[in-house]
């Protein structure tokens, strides 16, 4: 066999990722988060980048994005330089300050109950302790004798300053369990009935399964007795911290974009504190203009380039999401009308052929941007959801949802649904759907089954 080398030509097809394009994919899949850093990192290095509020028209960007542009001679004729956009003096921009208020943790709440009471510095340190070992839903994770331990105090010390942090709001605060924190709920009520008590202690598996005969039975009482029973322990809180929020844990969602009813059309507006106005800094383009030294052009030019490209990749981003959200109105025009039971099936395809894009693309504009509608706040995925097939074409997983909660919460309580039932029923409203997606649905909806909803 002979080795010999071989020098032939070859045409071949593929997509090569130029920096540009490489920037406008990245802005575009940024939440209005990520934008934020983004552009405030390209301020600290770029110094040709500023903010601005100029709302002046200019040029058309696509002449200016090129690479081999004269900086120098196109400042000779031109003063300024922004992206055009749509805005609105009177609109004020979003100040977080200005409607968010401060709330104290569980934790605060319960150290400024503490220093209330008069305690001795060594029972003070155990209560910290204790509070310090309460969770975000109010129970104690560590142990007594870990507490004991940590302190240099007795077991006895411990329950003693427990007893008293059990005490303080919200009641159910420093249980160990949930039986725990449902009796402490209920142990200064003299007006309740026995059989309250003795259904935490003994039956809360019963209850939760639903099984008032066999409760009623077992204490040698009416149903209809233990079902009040039962109704009064469901009201209860099991979960005593989670009405306090934690401020670390705190998210704040500024919409890409409303969609607003006018004169019976939806308008789609951008917001402009997702995409800051970004324009030349004025004193680098007079250096511009003035400079003679071939070191400081060349450095000039560059930035400037790099500045229109990524204020030409930041106009193209809202582009895009504009026509994604006009798209997205145009499919679903009866939900922002009418509500859930509107949303219709829609898929990135669909999107994707209506403007002529990618599904990527689509996949990207949607992701993590949210709008403000009639209906609400939502994120664009929202709007995108499977279906089944129905008597006017097909409806949306959602809208099922929301049907079956209504069909639901007008049932006889006596004898509610079964899912077979619930499934028969979509199918004299046209929806056909089997016995098992009814029952994965109910799921989601966090809606028990048949025989745990039932009354007696």
């Amino acid at each position: 066999m002979r080795l010999t080398y071989d020098l032939t030509l070859e045409q071949t097809q593929k997509l090569v990722m130029t920096p540009e394009l490489r920037l406008a994919i990245e802005l575009l899949q940024f939440n209005t988060l990520e934008l934020k850093e983004y552009i405030a990192k390209e301020l600290e290095e770029n110094p040709i980048l500023e903010i601005t509020s100029t709302i002046e028209e200019y040029e058309d960007i696509e002449k200016y994005t090129n690479n081999e542009v004269d900086w120098k001679e196109y400042f000779e004729h031109y003063d300024d330089y922004s992206y055009k956009h749509e805005i609105d003096r009177n609109i004020e921009e979003y100040n977080f300050e200005s409607f968010i208020s401060y709330e104290p943790t569980l934790r605060e709440f319960l150290l400024n109950q503490l220093n209330l009471i008069p305690l001795e510095n060594r029972q003070h340190k155990i209560g910290v302790n204790i509070i310090e070992s309460i969770d975000n839903n109010g129970y104690l994770i560590g142990s007594i004798e870990e507490i004991a331990k940590s302190t240099n105090s007795s077991i006895e010390e411990v329950e003693i300053i427990l007893n008293i942090i059990q005490n303080f709001e919200p009641l159910g605060v420093g249980a160990r369990d949930l039986k725990e924190c449902l009796l402490i709920q209920i142990r200064d009520r003299k007006d309740l009935n026995k059989s309250i008590k003795a259904i935490i202690e003994n039956y809360l598996e019963d209850l939760a399964c639903n099984r008032i005969q066999k409760i009623a039975k077992a204490l040698n009482i009416e149903i209809c007795e233990v079902q009040e029973a039962c109704d009064f322990i469901r009201q209860l809180e099991p979960k005593p911290g989670r009405a306090f929020g934690n401020n670390l844990d705190l998210g704040y969602v500024t919409p890409d974009a409303e969609i607003k009813l006018v004169d019976g059309e939806l308008e789609v507006i951008l917001n402009d504190v997702t995409g800051p106005r970004l324009g030349i800094n004025n004193y680098y383009r007079s250096l511009l203009r003035s400079g003679n030294d071939k070191d400081t052009m060349e450095f000039l030019n560059q930035k400037f380039n790099s500045a229109m490209w990524i204020i030409r990749s930041i106009e193209q981003r809202r582009n895009t999401i504009k026509k994604v959200i006009e798209s997205i109105i145009k499919f679903q025009r009866e939900f922002f009308l009418e509500g859930e039971k509107s949303l219709r099936p829609l898929t990135l395809k669909d999107i994707a052929n209506d403007i002529d894009m990618h599904e990527s693309t689509i996949s990207r504009a949607t992701n993590g941007k949210y709008v403000q509608t009639p209906r609400g706040l939502f994120e664009l995925k929202y709007f995108f959801s499977s279906g089944v097939e129905s008597h006017d074409g097909g409806i949306s997983s959602v809208s099922i949802k929301t049907i079956m909660k209504e069909i639901i919460d007008k049932e006889n309580p006596k004898k509610p649904y079964s899912d077979n039932k619930l499934s028969e029923i979509l199918g004299q409203r046209g929806i056909k759907i089997s016995r098992r997606t009814v029952a994965k649905y109910r799921d989601e909806l966090n809606i028990p089954p048949s025989n745990i909803r039932k009354r007696y």
